[in-house]
């Protein structure tokens, strides 16, 4: 195997230092004899393996995302929805828990009913055209109580987490049971299955992860994929892949406004491990048996494996004593951190949040009453996902779908390029970046940015220099000034056409896809504040002929672009054999790419979309009025009877796309109707904040008997078509709890964000008897952890407004061009 060197310079351009990376011939594939992902007996064309640095599928490089989504926290009816956006947010497969908790609650009587059915989940995955990794247990964590384990397990005193051959007998029982719902949709028989995840944060116990394996195997499941959770300096065998996480934030963490683990997520490096995910379960129960394992001083060198990841945080939950604000920013700029440091698989956790079951002892949350170190919420288990708990589609799912647009048209070269991070510099102010490259061409990764709490600063005149084996490339060809807050990936020596290359750009890589004729559109994304550059080169260095919105100019054998006008849906650059879009920020977040009507269109869309499995377009509008825009224009789009209306847009001279406007009044929020029961106590009557659990933390409240009272009651205008009516509460307080028929149906730790309830399962009830909040008030005193930018806020309860969200569901029909 050829071997990576690096070499810099030392001369400065304005400030700036002028970096070069060389790099020789490291992309070349070695196949490995032994894989800790050995693949299953499948035909070739099917096979999947790992030749030790990223994955392998149908022969070429793979470069796959997933997201977390836990089926038995979704109602069932959702299912399809929740797996409709996350394909059309760009994921490739999921990852989902199987709870051993909700599938055998008493001893041998097992539940795969309802939305526990994990082999209907696992069908309707594939039939969105995902695969499926199953994190099998038997002990998950993912905040459930006792870790996922049944109360008969866990109370029991039955030696857990370790090879005793009782214990083993019953979890050999709970995997018999998961193979046969899996029978015939693993990867081999040509079904969604692809992968599986045995235990979770085990990290002394390698000899019990690989009997978990092969229990799994003498069950019957027969993977090509075999993981274990590799942080906290886990010892995984070799039989197992090791997989890694990245948080921007933890919840389980003390009361410092930042912890310590989150800063070097946002920089590149080469170490994956992070030691203190987990650690406060580990120093509780160590192997499951009351003794801390030991933990190593420092994170462990890469090992000889792809670098993949299974818990990027796509948000972050909340306990009690501290509520992290993580911010769409902060997830995507962690996640393309990620990438810029080698990650050859993108795992979120969690993609799409859900609601904390309820079983036969009640709630089945961790809590310190089951000797977790935190108390969570009873029911919600939003972790302000890109998809929320009651189907929210966040700012992130948009931000995210950017970078997956990118692998899904680039990953496959993407995941043979090794990283090299910038030397690292004891200047805090420093320019942060690294190179993916295989040799011929690469990406150059810059990034400004960290959480709001430790910004980083604009850089000045950046420029760079990156050899490849074709010879140096410099970037961008003229400096610029690189404002805070960024992170990018610019192609470099991006082959557009099989004569042309795009030698570099200030601009990313969204996506390409083919037009009536055959022609391809290559469609970048511009850098906020950062002028657009692209510099196209052609094999004779002749001057490109180029049309549209642009200058062109020759410079160093290549022929300079710069963009007329803004970026935009019309910034269309006419190249010999292919087109090139520069989209702005703005539309870029908007941008789909979807199967409609046989082929892929882009689609732009003000309104969250997905594809059923079937081909209609699916909308939820947001707003009243909504525009979406499709490329290649369709020969008709119509929505289905009874639902929203849609008329066609009048079309513009300069652009491509054929748009329409969504007209559905069902969108626009209600006021609901609020009185006061109850004001809260006198803060100095209410009871003394309370400590507990194995770290001595804040206890959630039990008392809300000196809670804030508010009955809810519907307005008669609420209508009967609409998908979902979530209930809005903006408030600032401690904790709420929504009572239907005095059950408690949602609640809420405040934390800064708005608070919404699913009325939709209760709407009769609640229609009759409304809905009963319960509010505690806010005492600063109490010393529970908010961000900075929330925490100034007075004591009490203050409740600004309550609305009803309709969430329409729309459904449309595109006929193809021709027909």
């Amino acid at each position: 195997m050829a071997t990576l060197s690096t070499s810099e310079s030392s001369s400065t351009i304005v400030g700036t230092t002028m970096a070069a990376a060389r790099w020789a011939g490291y992309g070349r594939r070695v196949p490995t004899s032994s894989s800790p992902s050995a693949p299953a007996a499948t035909t070739s064309s099917a096979r999947i393996e790992s030749n030790g640095r990223w994955l392998v599928r149908d022969g070429s490089p793979w470069f796959p995302v997933t997201g977390e989504i836990h089926y038995a926290r979704l109602p069932r009816d959702r299912w399809p929805e929740v797996l409709g956006h996350a394909r059309a947010g760009g994921l490739t497969s999921v990852a989902c828990y199987v709870f051993w908790q909700a599938h055998e609650p008493q001893p041998g009587q097992f539940r795969w009913d309802g939305n526990r059915d994990l082999r209907a989940f696992v069908e309707l995955a594939g039939q969105h055209g995902l695969d499926v990794v199953v994190r099998l247990g038997p002990w998950a964590h993912g905040e459930a109580r006792y870790g996922g384990f049944p109360d008969w397990v866990a109370t029991s005193g039955q030696p857990t987490r370790r090879n005793d051959p009782a214990y083993l007998d019953l979890v050999r029982r709970l995997y018999e049971q998961i193979a046969a719902q899996l029978a015939g949709l693993t990867h081999a028989d040509g079904g969604p299955v692809v992968g599986a995840q045995v235990e979770n944060e085990l990290y002394d116990q390698p000899e019990h992860l690989a009997t978990l394996r092969t229990l799994a195997e003498q069950a019957g499941l027969q993977l090509p994929i075999w993981t274990a959770t590799g942080w906290g300096g886990a010892q995984v065998p070799a039989t197992l892949l090791p997989v890694y996480s990245a948080y921007a934030d933890g919840f389980w963490a003390d009361d410092e406004d930042w912890p310590d683990f989150a800063a070097a997520h946002f920089d590149y490096q080469e170490v994956r491990d992070d030691l203190t995910v987990g650690a406060d379960v580990r120093e509780v129960f160590g192997t499951g048996q009351g003794t801390a394992a030991p933990a190593p001083a420092t994170p462990a060198a890469p090992q000889p494996t792809p670098f993949v990841t299974c818990e990027l945080g796509g948000g972050m939950h909340v306990a009690y004593h501290r509520r992290p604000l993580v911010t769409a920013q902060d997830v995507a700029a962690l996640a393309l951190a990620k990438i810029g440091s080698g990650s050859v698989w993108q795992g979120y956790y969690m993609y799409a949040g859900g609601t904390q079951r309820v079983g036969p002892h009640g709630t089945e949350q961790e809590s310190q009453a089951t000797g977790y170190p935190n108390d969570v919420p009873t029911r919600s288990y939003d972790f302000h996902a890109p998809l929320g708990e009651h189907g929210q589609v966040r700012e992130h799912h948009h931000l995210l779908r950017r970078q997956h647009l990118w692998l899904a048209t680039d990953g496959a070269a993407l995941a043979t390029m090794p990283s090299r991070p910038a030397p690292p510099s004891d200047d805090p102010g420093a320019l942060r970046w690294a190179v993916r490259s295989d040799g011929q061409r690469g990406y150059l990764f810059l990034t400004t940015y960290q959480p709001a709490r430790r910004p980083l600063p604009a850089q000045p005149q950046v420029q760079l220099t990156v050899e490849l084996d074709g010879g140096p490339v410099t970037v961008p060809h003229t400096p610029v000034d690189v404002p805070a807050g960024v992170s990018v990936a610019w192609p470099l020596r991006y082959p557009l056409s099989d004569q042309l290359v795009l030698r570099h750009a200030t601009a990313g890589l969204l996506t390409r896809v083919t037009l009536d004729g055959g022609r391809d559109l290559v469609v970048l994304v511009a850098t906020p504040g950062v002028p657009v550059q692209i510099v196209v080169e052609h094999p004779d260095s002749d001057p490109v002929p180029v049309s549209g919105p642009v200058v062109a100019t020759m410079v160093d054998g290549g022929t300079h672009l710069a963009l007329a006008g803004a970026p935009g849906p019309a910034a269309v650059v006419g190249l010999p054999g292919v087109d090139v879009l520069v989209l702005d920020e703005e539309n870029a977040n908007r941008l789909y790419r979807l199967p409609l009507a046989g082929r892929d269109h882009l689609v732009l869309s003000e309104a969250p979309v997905y594809t059923t499995p079937e081909g209609h377009l699916v909308a939820h509008p947001v707003q009243e009025r909504s525009r979406l825009s499709i490329l290649p224009a369709p020969a008709a789009l119509a929505a289905r009877p009874g639902t929203a209306a849609l008329a066609e847009a009048e079309p513009t001279a300069e652009s491509r796309w054929r748009s329409w406007t969504l007209h559905d009044p069902d969108a626009a929020p209600l006021p609901a109707s609020v009185r006061t029961l109850q004001e809260h106590a006198p803060l100095a009557d209410l009871p003394a904040p309370a400590r507990g659990g194995p770290a001595d933390r804040l206890s959630m409240p039990q008392d809300f008997s000196g809670a804030t009272r508010l009955q809810v009651d519907l307005p008669g205008e609420v209508s009967a078509a609409v998908d979902r009516v979530l209930l809005r509460i903006t408030w600032t307080g401690d904790v709420g709890r929504a009572l239907v028929d005095g059950e408690v149906v949602s609640d809420h730790f405040w934390h800064g964000r708005d608070w919404d309830v699913d009325l939709t399962p209760h709407l009769e009830q609640v229609r009759s008897h409304g809905l009963v909040l319960e509010l505690l008030p806010w005492r600063p005193e109490a010393g529970v952890w908010v961000d900075p930018s929330v925490r100034d806020v007075p004591a009490g309860v203050q409740v600004d407004s309550v609305q009803l969200v309709q969430v329409p569901r729309v459904v449309l029909a595109a006929q193809a061009a021709g027909r």
